[in-house]
């Protein structure tokens, strides 16, 4: 009953509004469109659109097919991408997903050597997926996802890349600065600088702070690493962030890590990829360049 055709008429619609506009779109005449969807509305008994002035508007049944096309759409286009490629020879393209905001620097020093040894691969990092991800992947709106937090789920496989330790950054000034660790009730008075991400995703909360029924002063979001560390250097607050990172830019700026209490919270970034696609060349060859990358 359903076919791909109706699915893009309806994307169409939803993304232009009027039937002309949907119709060049797809390079169809609004004739095909709306003869098209009239037999459809006869198979399924229940009108699709209708029309809201000049606009066409989804009925509540064209809102579910076009949910349906949000999901299945990309994955027809990602399938006829690879056969195109396998047709030319090609080896495809790869679409990283992250939700690990201070491994940019790490997956640079990924990327260079992939490349190098994978020159026909078109490579792109999405950079807008704060923890939503995940349904990018399921929807093949990307191939790989870096995170520190694996959802899991049967249909992705997780592969754990390296492990590190994630520790409290302080100006190399502050009254911490001299502890080997640091305990939750010492952070009472302490502006906290983080990502834009909710707190319940945050490791110093969920993992030390909470469990102690303890908080910091003030918390503050910053987008950007850098600045943020400027303004923990500065003796504006404190952050969070794996110790690797903290030691290279402790190399040029006067700050210093300290562990979460005694044992420390430990952390591994994960590389997820969609199940059975290990197999894929140039993902386990991905793969296999992040596990020495360090």
């Amino acid at each position: 009953m359903l076919e791909r055709i109706h699915l893009e008429i309806l994307t169409a619609i939803k993304e232009h509004g009027t039937l002309t506009k949907a119709a060049e779109s797809l390079h169809l005449s609004q004739s095909a469109l709306s003869h098209s969807i009239k037999k459809l509305e006869g198979q399924v008994a229940t009108p699709i659109w209708k029309k809201d002035g000049r606009n066409l508007r989804l009925t509540a049944a064209g809102e579910r097919i076009q949910t349906l096309a949000n999901r299945v759409l990309p994955q027809f286009l990602h399938t006829e991408l690879l056969l195109n490629q396998i047709a030319k020879g090609e080896m495809g393209s790869l679409r990283i997903g992250m939700e690990c905001h201070p491994c940019y620097q790490w997956l640079l020093r990924v990327i260079q050597p992939y490349l190098e040894q994978w020159p026909n691969i078109d490579m792109d990092v999405k950079q807008e997926f704060q923890f939503g991800a995940l349904g990018a992947l399921l929807s093949y709106e990307i191939d790989v996802l870096i995170t520190p937090d694996p959802l899991f789920k049967p249909q992705i496989d997780y592969i754990p890349v390296f492990n590190y330790e994630h520790r409290l950054v302080v100006s190399a000034s502050h009254k911490l600065a001299q502890q080997d660790f640091v305990l939750p009730e010492q952070l009472s008075e302490e502006v906290l600088f983080s990502y834009p991400v909710e707190p319940l995703r945050l490791d110093i909360f969920s993992q030390f702070l909470n469990p102690a029924k303890c908080s910091v002063k003030k918390h503050k979001l910053i987008e950007t690493t850098e600045i943020m560390l400027q303004m923990v250097a500065a003796g504006r607050g404190v952050c969070a962030l794996p110790g690797w990172l903290v030691d290279e830019y402790s190399k040029s700026m006067p700050i210093k890590s300290i562990r979460f209490g005694e044992k420390g919270i430990g952390k591994q970034i994960f590389i997820g990829i969609r199940k059975n696609e290990q197999d894929i060349d140039y993902l386990s060859d991905f793969i296999a360049q992040a596990k020495k990358t360090k």
